[in-house]
């Protein structure tokens, strides 16, 4: 006879499935089956159209690596360290950018700093293509930012600030620089401000009363903060194609022109598999250094 505690297991069970189920199965269908063919089509011998055909082979991972029936090339290791120093420095600059920003917020009136952070996280409202369009704008070479920079000798003249690594590392930044500040933000929240007091106390101030007091509290959402910026910059398609063009290639773009410009579907989905790869180790990577540090708590993906 099923008891009254039995019964409600099943209850909550029912009540999880149903609220969580149309979720898992949106998963399932469009990321983890697609996925699965993908890692399929990356074992696949490519036909003279690029389109995947047996035999089986491991040659799309020798194109990954850089081999071909011309010998070796270093092309897709320069691709891949670009982009993940192109996502570095992005990561490195919304950090910067979102402490300043953070405190600014926290010091106005609590009726106030919800509007703020609305008007931080609205342009993200707004079609990627639409903004990463408007920054091309702002760094073509009849810009105003682009006259400063031939003036300094930066920049050629009758050249853009766009395309280029620079003008990539502007447009990472600002699309994902609300990823970092919205973490930040929560952790700032509960910020013990006795510490605060005591370093003051204790005659420390400015950047050594942040980096002793602040700093190691809001650890926690600034590890968040780098892991919702660098992973996405690290495979971003739209600004490094809008932005950087040919002379700033980066992971994303080469992936997409396996399967449009010049088809090899094996080939791409190699390359996808390997960007997958390197995202998990990075993924694991943040999870032990979280846990060293202690903040689990609030750092998790």
């Amino acid at each position: 006879m099923r008891t009254a505690a039995q019964g409600e297991a099943r209850s909550r069970a029912i009540r999880l499935w149903i609220t969580s189920g149309p979720g898992l199965f949106w998963i399932v269908l469009f990321l983890l089956i697609p996925s699965a063919v993908l890692l399929g089509i990356g074992f696949f011998s490519a036909d003279d159209y690029g389109n995947p055909v047996l035999p089986l082979s491991t040659t799309p991972f020798q194109q990954v690596a850089g081999y071909s029936l011309l010998g070796w090339d270093d092309g897709n290791i320069i691709i891949f360290l670009r982009s993940v120093q192109q996502a570095g420095i992005a990561t490195v600059v919304t950090a910067l950018l979102s402490y300043p920003l953070v405190f600014f917020i926290m010091t106005r009136p609590a009726s106030v700093r919800p509007l703020l952070l609305l008007f931080i996280i609205l342009p993200s409202w707004t079609n990627q293509v639409v903004r990463t369009y408007a920054w091309l704008e702002l760094l073509g070479p009849n810009a105003p930012v682009t006259w400063v920079a031939h003036w300094l000798g930066i920049v050629p003249p009758d050249l853009g600030i766009a395309p280029g690594s620079f003008a990539v590392t502007t447009g990472l930044a600002y699309n994902y620089l609300p990823y970092m500040i919205v973490p930040l933000y929560a952790s700032a929240e509960k910020l013990d401000w006795t510490l605060v007091e005591a370093g003051r106390d204790l005659y420390a101030s400015g950047l050594r009363l942040f980096w002793h007091t602040v700093f190691p509290q809001t650890v926690p959402g600034l590890l968040s903060g780098v892991i919702f910026v660098a992973i996405p910059a690290f495979g971003d398609y739209v600004v490094p194609q809008l932005l950087g063009g040919d002379r700033a290639l980066m992971i994303g773009s080469l992936i997409a022109n396996q399967f449009t410009e010049t088809p090899d579907w094996p080939y791409g989905a190699a390359l996808t598999i390997i960007m997958l790869v390197f995202t998990g180790a990075g993924l694991v990577a943040f999870r032990v250094l979280t846990r060293k540090i202690g903040g689990e708590g609030e750092a998790t993906i």
